[in-house]
């Protein structure tokens, strides 16, 4: 498997001096301006603005070294296709480079009719050029610089305010995978490299019973572990009522041996009184892989709706846990992504740990436990066990429209054939669970139903 060029520009260590001015006295004296909250707008050319919060360090530290917070700000992922626009040559009309954009504000983040409530303090550009980046890491900045309104980059100058930050760029390659059709239609998955695709993966949806799921293994085995898992999360929670369950994806190879199963354990049930799956009764799916002859759990997936308000509309809400095997047989859960996606318009799932792990000024792969700055003495003892940094993202539709999923997954995370389906079947979970969590009160299509019986009212 060859994997597509990538490159995260990560921004961290930000810190913020600003001089100090006579406190006013009397009745007037308000807020004096090095005691308000400080915060930052990020942006990297039309990518999403990403907000931090900025530290005030005492403005009485005159010292210019860089100020080491070990906190991530801002993270940006540029495919080969956004490489490709940000270092081709210039037009006549646009000056294609990359640009980050740092603007500081005093006071509490929010927007007032669509204007930033925060005073804006200054401004920072500084220019990237990434072209280096796709090969080996590169730190483009680390320390103090003077900010301004008109945001061009000068060197710290004393008596002005500063801020401190490091910017660094580092290669981030990742497999990518492409469903060619929606998951309960049992596709080809198929592996994508620059303009070429080819076959990788087959998919085959069903809809069961939680009983002929419970009883499901590649080789029965009444003692194994995977019964106890799938038996634990779906038994306890079995209810008449509005539900939907006995769904599953199960990932072939080109062989047509199974290397992955995603199975719901758990109905998605109606909350009492409304026509919604809620967050404090989630549905929830079994991520499992083959060992010694059997289905092994490797992760466990929880959505639900989340309301929304306003135009912002629904959203789908997701929990994902991996599994760490502990000397029980059961596993050891660990939350690594929580967040949620907009159910009309649809959005990313993402497990990225980057931000858990200590920023510092290499420009080592924050994916490498032996990058300096990435990891101290303390840390020896990773939760996540060997996933670092960006793991994997998944494109997920909205609902009613047509979901073909694409799959990005970390090389670091790829070991063998088997670890890519268990990404494939994780993805094709989270976008079934885009219509198992769509109100009680619409249909469903008929390949999600068991039986015509099952067709929702």
């Amino acid at each position: 498997m060859d994997p597509c060029p990538f490159v995260r520009v990560l921004v961290g260590n930000l810190a913020l001096k600003m001089p100090v001015a006579p406190r006013p006295a009397g009745a007037g004296a308000g807020v004096h301006p090095t005691t308000s909250p400080c915060y930052c707008t990020i942006r990297l050319n039309k990518l999403p603005l990403q907000t931090a919060a900025a530290p005030l360090l005492p403005s009485d530290d005159m010292t210019q070294g860089p100020a080491e917070t070990g906190a991530l700000a801002a993270a940006f992922h540029l495919s080969k296709a956004d490489l490709d626009r940000v270092t081709a040559k210039p037009s006549l009309f646009v000056a294609r480079s990359a640009m980050l954009k740092v603007a500081v504000y005093a006071g509490r983040r929010g927007t007032t009719c669509g204007v930033n409530s925060g005073r804006l303090l200054g401004k920072v550009v500084i220019p990237l050029d990434l072209k280096t980046a796709v090969g080996k890491p590169i730190v483009f900045h680390s320390g103090w610089l003077s900010i301004n309104k008109r945001g061009r980059k000068a060197s710290a100058v004393s008596g002005s305010a500063q801020l401190n930050l490091t910017v660094r760029a580092e290669p981030d390659p990742r497999f990518v995978f492409q469903f060619d059709g929606e998951p309960e239609c049992s596709p080809q998955v198929l592996q994508v490299q620059g303009g070429m695709m080819q076959p990788m993966f087959t998919c085959k949806f069903s809809c069961r019973s939680n009983s002929d799921l419970r009883s499901r293994s590649m080789h029965s085995d009444p003692g194994s572990g995977s019964r106890n898992w799938l038996m634990s999360f779906g038994s306890d929670r079995e209810r008449a009522g509005k539900e939907r369950k006995g769904w599953s994806v199960t990932v072939h190879d080109l062989s047509g041996s199974p290397v992955a199963l995603a199975s719901m354990v758990t109905p998605f049930v109606a909350s009492p009184g409304s026509d919604r799956v809620s967050r404090s009764n989630p549905g929830a799916w079994l991520v499992l892989r083959p060992g010694d002859g059997t289905w092994k759990p490797w992760g466990r997936l929880e959505c639900w709706r989340e309301r929304g308000a306003g135009a912002a509309g629904d959203s789908l809400g997701y929990r994902f846990e991996l599994l760490i095997p502990d000397p029980t047989g059961m596993g050891v859960g660990v939350s690594v992504a929580e967040s949620n996606v907009p159910s009309s318009r649809g959005g990313r799932f993402v497990i990225d740990l980057t931000a858990a792990q200590p920023f510092g000024r290499s420009g080592s792969p924050g994916c490498s436990p032996r990058g300096s700055g990435d990891f101290s003495g303390g840390y020896g003892l990773w939760p996540f066990g060997s996933y670092r940094g960006f793991v994997m993202s998944a494109a997920v539709q909205g609902e009613g429209r047509c979901s073909r999923p694409t799959v990005e997954v970390g090389v670091p995370h790829v070991g063998c054939a088997e670890d890519a389906a268990a990404f494939v079947a994780l993805a094709a979970a989270v976008d079934l669970s885009m219509d198992a969590c769509r109100l009680f009160s619409h249909r469903l299509r008929r390949e999600l139903s068991g039986t015509r019986s099952d067709l929702l009212r």
